[in-house]
Order: structure tokens, then C-alpha cells, then sequence
């Protein structure tokens, strides 16, 4: 007699590829506290805009390749041969505009990090180093921009950062547990939820 198991419930976005669920459950709405963290979500978030997160979850490991690791202070250092280099690398997105932005914010980011030390120095600093935990019900809840990710974007275009609008900014602070947005029904939801005192 088969032992009738328990279905595991998600968010909706997450089902239908491997790559998305396993991105989903490992990753996607986990506080990270680590400046290369930071900056390989500021590229990829930018590199995603009028994408599919699948398409730059597949690409990933040849940014990690192609971007140095994601290491803000190598990518500064980035020529126009290296530019080029990008340019030809069919792992990436290949847009001329991405891939500027990417050495930009390099630029950026490191006077960002002179100015404040660590990165969680300042983003966390925007929500009190807490979490908000949002409490969606709907995929159709999920806002796509909220005044935090509008300040934050202002912040950031301020200070030299590229493809960084509110959007952008939104998604990135998702991915990096500074919002929750998992549906209250994705069990993901509890396991990154307030702690009860």
C-alpha cells in the first residue's frame, strides 16, 4: 500500500524548471551579508532587465567566469579589449549596454564601499538590519517596485550605479532576503519567517 506524501508547495514563479526550483529553494529570499554577493546580484539583476530569470540562472557560471568572480575591484579594472572580449562570449548577454554597466558598477561599487565599508553597512540599514516579511497570498500580490526599492534606486543612480531602477533594485533586494516574498503558502515562507520570540 503506497503511503500517500505530502505535496511541497512554492511559490508560483519557481515550478516548471529545475534550475528555477533548486534557484528557489536554496537561495531566492536568504539574507546575504557578503560584498561579492552584493555585487554579483547588481550585475545579474541588471543583466536580467527585459529577460527571464531562467535565462540568466543558465548564463551564471559563465558570469562568475567571465565577471572574475564577481569581484567588484577586478572588473573595475576592465579594458576596453576586455570590453570586446565580452562582447564575443556567446555565456553571457551579449549587450553592449549590460556589459558597460557591469564595469561601471564596479567603479561604483568600490567608491560605494570606500564611503560606507561593507555593503550590508547600508542596505541593511534601510529596513533597521531586519527582514520585512511581506505576506502574499497571490503571485499577483508581488509588487514589481515598492518606495524602499524607489529610494534605494535614487541612492544608487546617485552614486554612479547603472540599470538600477526601482524594478531592478526590487528584484535584487528579494533575492537577498532584505524583503520576503515568498507566498505564505510556499514553505519557504515559514523557514525564512519572523522568528518567534
Amino acid at each position: 500500500m503506497k503511503r500517500a506524501t505530502k505535496e511541497i508547495l512554492r511559490c508560483d514563479w519557481s515550478m516548471g524548471d529545475p534550475l528555477l526550483t533548486a534557484y528557489h529553494d536554496a537561495e531566492w529570499g536568504v539574507p546575504i551579508h557578503d560584498d561579492r554577493a552584493w555585487f554579483e546580484k547588481i550585475v545579474l539583476d541588471g543583466a536580467q532587465a527585459g529577460l527571464s530569470w531562467l535565462t540568466i540562472l543558465k548564463k551564471r557560471e559563465a558570469y562568475r567566469a567571465a565577471f572574475c568572480n564577481f569581484d567588484p575591484a577586478q572588473v573595475a579594472r576592465f579594458t576596453g579589449r576586455d570590453r570586446a572580449r565580452l562582447m564575443r562570449n556567446p555565456g553571457i548577454v551579449r549587450n553592449r549596454l549590460k556589459i558597460e554597466s557591469a564595469v561601471k558598477n564596479g567603479h561604483a561599487f568600490l567608491a560605494w564601499h570606500a564611503a560606507h565599508g561593507r555593503c550590508d553597512n547600508y542596505i541593511w540599514v534601510y529596513v533597521d538590519g531586519r527582514t520585512l516579511h511581506n505576506r502574499l497570498r497571490r503571485q499577483s500580490d508581488v509588487p514589481a517596485r515598492t518606495e524602499l526599492s524607489d529610494a534605494l534606486s535614487k541612492e544608487l543612480k546617485r552614486r554612479g550605479f547603472s540599470f538600477v531602477g526601482s524594478t531592478i533594485v526590487y528584484a535584487f533586494l528579494q533575492s537577498a532576503g532584505v524583503v520576503n516574498d515568498h507566498l505564505v503558502t510556499c514553505y519557504r515562507f515559514k523557514e525564512l519567517g519572523p522568528r518567534k520570540r
